[in-house]
């Protein structure tokens, strides 16, 4: 028996828009900029869905200062050098959105990357109106995306977490979502593959996004 979902979290990057492009060229602009060698693009996919701090930190390597100094240079060229709409919406999101708005249910996006970006991104492809709630990143409030899901949750007033199910391409996505005791989808057009999403214990897998319908209506 299909199980009923009544609000239905959305990553955002590599999940309802291939923004691989701006991301991966504004990673190799800081990087650049930071006097480092740029990496080949398959390396810099990894950078699409993860919090940037994590990215220059983590992966990178970068101290908490050069960290901070490689955010404001990615961000000037991704909002400020055309970075933000190097970025295209997936083929049959805007049905698969639609569809849900049609069944009653409620749609929320959740995702790493801030306020500015993620509205900038959501006006200009016209998705805004299908959502009830966007959740974003903030450096300092909400630098996970466990807790951009947890503030989604608290904004939507939702306590019964088995009528949620949080659809990402990353195993950020679906680690949060596991943590908090969520059902998770994890898409495979997008920037992660079915080894990673499985490993990180995705409850769904989606090809493609009438599959992600299909589970939820």
């Amino acid at each position: 028996m299909k199980k009923i979902y009544d609000y239905v979290f959305f990553d955002l990057d590599g999940t309802l828009t291939d923004s691989g492009p701006g991301i991966l060229n504004g990673f190799a602009y800081a990087i650049k900029e930071m006097g480092g060698e740029v990496p080949d693009r398959e390396f810099l996919k990894r950078f699409v869905g993860p919090p940037l701090k994590h990215s220059f930190g983590a992966i990178l390597g970068y101290s908490p200062e050069d960290t901070d100094k490689a955010i404001k240079i990615y961000r000037d060229y991704y909002h400020n050098k055309g970075g933000l709409l190097e970025n295209t919406v997936y083929p049959g999101i805007e049905d698969l959105l639609a569809d849900l708005t049609n069944a009653g249910k409620k749609l929320v996006v959740a995702t790493s990357k801030n306020a500015f970006g993620t509205n900038k991104v959501l006006e200009h492809f016209g998705l805004i109106k299908y959502f009830d709630f966007v959740a974003t990143s903030d450096d300092e409030l909400r630098p996970e995306k466990i807790d951009v899901i947890r503030y989604a949750l608290k904004e939507c007033s939702v306590t019964d977490l088995s009528t949620v199910v949080m659809v990402g391409d990353r195993e950020n996505d679906i680690l949060a979502a596991k943590e908090l005791g969520m059902d998770s989808i994890g898409v495979l057009y997008g920037y992660g593959d079915e080894k990673e999403l499985t490993d990180a214990g995705a409850v769904y897998l989606a090809k493609k996004p009438e599959d992600v319908k299909a589970l939820i209506v």
